[in-house]
């Protein structure tokens, strides 16, 4: 089974996040980058596959060479190889044009990607990309088994799980619960100095427009100041939450 995991390059969430040019480009200076974890967790799935079934496991990315250091740490993880098609990723149109290529040319059976990025939030390649490649698609993925042809998955959704059979080719669109977060895997020294030897390939793009754009970004507004009110005086409490407040 060939397996391939969707790496996005995304700030860490510590990181203290400002603006650019009139609010329209994310200024990445002092910006720490990590492996999204959503697709980190994916990584990890697949990693169990590798060990328990034999299968090949590469990653990908659509990005510039500054993405490189975080498709070397999934190497140091376990990955086999890494692939980087050589082009910003403007928006989930794009990114899952370039993917599409690659799962192709690549004949893969399953792809593992993130339910979302964390810095866009977009949610929008792994079905855009299932649709492309004419593949199976299981959103929200929280649980995989693969038994030769046959996946079995189960989904979030509301108010529960949702458990179901399907076949290969899949694209699977996971998140926390595909495995837990005591299961993720830190690089080690052997696992690092390994990955300095394992292939990084780089791809020329394929033509491709992105079909949005985004205008502006705007920070949430600051918090406001905090009203204590003594836990007797409801009256009080009562007033501000229907006067000041407007939630009553």
């Amino acid at each position: 089974m060939k397996i391939l995991v969707c790496i996005s390059h995304v700030p860490d969430t510590t990181s203290k996040i400002n603006f650019t040019d009139g609010d329209t480009k994310f200024d990445t200076n002092g910006v720490q980058f990590v492996i999204n974890p959503n697709d980190e967790f994916g990584l990890t799935r697949a990693m169990w596959f590798k060990e328990k079934q034999g299968a090949s496991v590469d990653v990908v990315n659509v990005g510039g060479p500054e993405t490189e250091p975080t498709l070397r740490k999934a190497l140091a993880i376990g990955a086999d190889s890494a692939i980087r098609v050589n082009t910003e990723a403007t928006d989930g149109f794009a990114v899952a044009k370039q993917l599409a290529k690659v799962v192709k040319d690549g004949g893969y059976d399953l792809v593992i990607a993130g339910r979302e990025s964390i810095d866009y939030n977009g949610g929008m390649v792994p079905g855009m990309l299932a649709t492309m490649i004419d593949a199976n698609f299981v959103a929200n993925c929280i649980g995989l088994e693969i038994d030769g042809t046959n996946a079995k998955a189960v989904r979030e959704i509301d108010g529960g799980k949702e458990t179901v059979s399907t076949s290969l080719p899949l694209v699977v669109g996971g998140q926390k619960g595909l495995v837990e977060e005591s299961d993720l895997r830190i690089p080690n020294m052997r696992g690092i100095m390994m990955a300095r030897k394992k292939p990084l390939t780089v791809l020329d793009p394929i033509d491709s427009s992105a079909e949005t754009k985004a205008s502006s970004f705007e920070k949430p507004a600051p918090k406001g100041a905090v009203k204590l009110v003594d836990a007797d005086n409801i009256d009080e409490l009562v007033n501000l939450l229907h006067n000041e407040a407007k939630v009553i």
